[in-house]
């Protein structure tokens, strides 16, 4: 259920007063998923999944490492590669995710239309201007 025009308010209210009086509370209440995925994990998926092809590779070219005809070196390398491109597509997912996320203020982006943020602000500037 949606919040009504008036609880909304009220939430914006408590957020921007609690990045008011403590930035460092609030950025850390606001949790991991703004952060960017670190390089360093990228790198690892890659190295992963290139460890698999080798693998996978030389588990093609040596048959007599195969356990009842199944190429266990292979199999090995398929599970390393699928897992280093699971890594690697998954931080360049987050990573996109919280380029589109976040603000140069560092509040989250809001995910409805400019159109609906206009009238909200509009809206906000002449209740604010009532009062």
């Amino acid at each position: 259920m949606p919040l009504s025009e008036h609880e909304q308010r009220l939430l914006d209210q408590i957020e921007r007063a609690l990045y008011a009086e403590d930035p460092k509370f609030a950025s850390t209440v606001r949790g991991a998923k703004l952060r960017r995925p670190s390089k360093r994990r990228r790198v690892q998926g890659i190295v992963l999944f290139v460890v698999g092809v080798a693998a996978l590779i030389t588990g093609v070219m040596l048959p007599a490492l195969s356990i009842a005809s199944i190429p266990v070196v292979s199999v090995f390398g398929f599970l390393l590669m699928f897992f280093g491109a699971l890594i690697t597509l998954t931080t360049l997912r987050r990573g996109d995710q919280v380029a589109e996320g976040a603000q140069e203020d560092g509040k989250p982006a809001r995910s409805r239309s400019s159109f609906s943020e206009r009238m909200e602000e509009r809206f906000r500037r002449r209740f604010d201007e009532e009062q």
